[in-house]
């Protein structure tokens, strides 16, 4: 699958991703590229996060590939169930978050938790990082083999943001160039 032969869907996470973060990098490059926009970044509500995600995916004109930062990665797997059948073509999920940890981020809607741990309909990769301050990396291991994920090591890349050095990430977007290859 080629880029212009699918609609993608940008999936954030928590606060939104600023201008130098990949994903906002990827919005301007891919011609087909899209956010899914929510109504409130700094106090995430699972479901409403959730429903914006299935309208948006149900208004798209071509197949949907999904590409899902942090808090996104996880509204992506409360999401999964309810999309429709064969819209998704697949989805390139980044730096899955532990919502499940006590000390987790208080203005993330608890419902957000438990993690869903049933495969998804469609086939997905996690990157996750060995130095995730927001996920150990072993959790994320596990839980993208529920999904039944492909898992890519991304080694000593922290939580795979600007703050991590990750704005342009060019090897992210060879990474997702190949997923999109294999669909």
């Amino acid at each position: 699958m080629k880029t212009s032969d699918c609609d993608i869907l940008i999936v954030p996470g928590y606060t939104n991703s600023g201008e130098d973060h990949w994903q906002s990098r990827w919005e301007r490059q891919l011609s087909t590229a899209w956010r899914v926009e929510q109504e409130n970044w700094d106090a995430p509500d699972k479901d409403a996060w959730v429903e914006r995600i299935a309208q948006d995916v149900k208004r798209a004109e071509k197949p949907v590939v999904l590409v899902g930062h942090s808090l996104g990665v996880l509204a992506i797997a409360h999401a999964a169930p309810l999309l429709p059948s064969g819209k998704v073509q697949g989805a390139f999920l980044v730096s899955m978050p532990d919502v499940e940890r006590p000390d987790f981020i208080p203005a993330i809607d608890s419902a957000f938790a438990p993690i869903p741990r049933d495969p998804f309909p469609f086939p997905s990769v996690l990157v996750a990082s060995r130095t995730d301050p927001h996920c150990d990396y072993a959790k994320a291991e596990d839980i993208a083999y529920a999904w039944g994920a492909a898992v890519v090591d991304a080694g000593d890349a922290g939580h795979l943001n600007t703050e991590s050095g990750h704005g342009p990430w060019p090897e992210g977007l060879m990474r997702f160039a190949g997923f999109l290859k294999r669909l």
